[in-house]
């Protein structure tokens, strides 16, 4: 398979309250973005573990897109500030397992932000094409 005929799989872990709200506003909206992200919505970014990463990682996804409100506008107060740290952990698993942290994309994108998240994905889409596919992930 060339690297042309790479289709990536993105997982989105998306915060209820903005970045899944964000993705519904653009679908509403008529905005086009590739058909490659598939969401998974948590109530809150900080609900969003490392270990879904890595088992998404696993699983079958090229890439995964974790994102949540703007700092400090979180639904549940300081939620999202959670995240921070827990990427920061993310980022030390993926080198340890020997994943290329370029597979992991981490953003903050408001509700009103639809147009954003469109591009977004279609930047992720990108740099994924260019790694190729998770050489890690398990054979179906």
């Amino acid at each position: 398979m060339t690297k042309s005929e790479f289709n990536p799989y993105i997982l989105g872990i998306c915060c209820n309250w903005c970045t899944y709200a964000g993705a519904d506003q653009a679908g509403t909206s008529r905005m086009q973005r590739p058909a490659n992200l598939r969401i998974m919505r948590v109530m809150c970014g900080g609900r969003m573990e490392p270990q879904f990463v890595l088992d998404a990682l696993m699983n079958g996804a090229d890439g995964v897109l974790v994102s949540h409100c703007h700092k400090g506008d979180c639904h549940y107060v300081t939620g999202n500030l959670k995240t921070f740290g827990k990427m920061a952990l993310l980022d030390r698993y993926l080198t340890q397992y020997g994943i290329n942290p370029k597979r992991v994309l981490y953003t903050q994108i408001s509700a009103s932000e639809g147009a954003e998240l469109t591009e977004v994905v279609e930047e992720f889409v990108h740099i994924l094409k260019e790694l190729g596919p998770n050489p890690i992930k398990k054979e179906a």
